[in-house]
């Protein structure tokens, strides 16, 4: 199992600034030094199709430290066909315990935030704009998507394979993976997953040794496949959709 604290997965944009440099120089260049952060939504479901889905957790994860700068969950507004326990680890009780408004958990994941940052995860675009409405350029400042950098053009099919974070947890990481999420878990996964690819994307040949791991070995089916309907809530798989709702991505 990888060490996450070894300093050979960690960015050089990660680390402080250096020891020999003084002054004012090394504090403005400690303020103009980008972060990393990891961001991780779950939801629950508000109706029956695949679309319908609030916001219930969101964590923040310090990408050089592993530490958990936030992990807020959301009251819900609507009333909750599914809590989708199984997948989310989420439930009625756990919500109304410790939930906050979901504009209080916005402002709270704004405020941990800056546009210095640079923000990793697992189809992140989506949890940061759809879900929580941040502006890039205000509340962060770039993305970088675990889905892009270690996607893998498949020759058979002539075309690009993407992989689920299990995937590429079990394959890269050889790390069992629970089925049940939680926010903060995946986004220390998208942090190991990232270092991972930085400390060899430089090397060619290793970086595309890796890649081939994710094709050689057949992915576990994912819950949405297993279960392409789970208490009556469309779990959005696009082979098996029950719902026949729109895909927007």
């Amino acid at each position: 199992m990888m060490n996450a604290n070894a300093s050979t997965f960690v960015p050089s944009t990660f680390l402080s600034a250096k020891e020999d440099k003084e002054g004012e120089e090394d504090v403005n260049e400690e303020e103009n030094e980008d972060i990393y952060f990891a961001i991780d939504v779950e939801c629950v479901a508000t109706g029956y199709t695949h679309n319908d889905r609030a916001v219930a957790q969101i964590a923040i994860v310090d990408a050089r430290t592993e530490q958990t700068l936030l992990n807020v969950y959301v009251k819900q507004e609507k009333p909750v066909v599914s809590y989708l326990t199984p997948l989310t680890g989420l439930t009625e009780q756990l919500l109304a315990e410790r939930g906050v408004s979901f504009a209080e958990a916005v402002a709270a994941t704004k405020k941990a935030l800056d546009a210095r940052c640079v923000i990793v995860g697992q189809g992140v675009l989506k949890d940061v704009e759809q879900w929580l409405g941040l502006v890039r350029g205000v509340d962060y400042g770039d993305l970088i998507d675990l889905c892009g950098i270690w996607r893998v053009f498949n020759a058979q099919y002539k075309s690009w394979s993407v992989f689920g974070q299990d995937h590429l947890v079990r394959c890269l990481l050889a790390t069992e993976v629970a089925e049940t999420h939680d926010a903060a878990g995946d986004c220390v996964k998208s942090v190991r997953l990232y270092r991972h690819w930085y400390a060899l994307k430089d090397d060619d040949e290793k970086l595309a040794c890796e890649k081939a791991k994710l094709l050689a070995i057949a992915p576990e089916p994912s819950f949405s496949k297993r279960f392409p309907s789970f208490e009556g809530v469309c779990q959005g798989n696009r082979r098996t959709c029950v719902c026949k709702a729109p895909f927007f991505s």
